[in-house]
């Protein structure tokens, strides 16, 4: 007898065990959001400078972005601005005109989220001219710089 209930709890335990044929359907799958990050070529100290970010989602612009805010800092860590919302542009175009008062090495950073996907890319531009450190520090790095961003010499 006691066989007979083990074989049963046993039936009933394993049972419930057993995969839905439809258990993919169960799970959400997240579609990874996308930031293409869009600077000018070059500019100067001293210049507003549109700075944009084009979200995407599943091959599609994010028009409404769960939030989306820039964070910029220079790459030597002698200027750290506060991070800012922003504008929504249209079509998945997210922008803000920032004003950079020294040349130099600067990183970008975007914190975007979208229908549950969170993104943090980040961008290494240049403002105005390099100094000689600077341009040996990027050609160390194997990265020159484009555009007229050259350092004095």
């Amino acid at each position: 007898m006691k066989r007979v209930l083990f074989l049963i709890v046993m039936g009933v335990l394993l049972g419930g065990c057993s995969l839905d044929e439809n258990t993919e359907e169960l799970y959400k799958t997240e579609q990874p959001l996308h930031a293409d990050i869009i600077l000018p070529e070059s500019f100067s100290a001293g210049e507003e400078v549109p700075i944009r970010a084009v979200l995407t989602q599943n091959g599609k612009k994010v028009a409404d972005a769960d939030y989306v805010h820039f964070e910029i800092w220079k790459r030597d860590g002698t200027v750290h601005y506060p991070m800012e919302e922003a504008a929504d542009a249209g079509e998945g175009v997210y922008q803000l005109v920032k004003k950079f008062e020294q040349d130099g090495i600067y990183i970008i950073k975007v914190h975007a989220s979208s229908a549950g996907s969170l993104i943090m890319p980040q961008k290494r531009f240049v403002v105005g001219e390099l100094t000689e450190a600077e341009l040996e520090e990027l050609i160390k790095e194997g990265e020159a710089p484009s555009g007229s961003h050259e350092g004095h010499h």
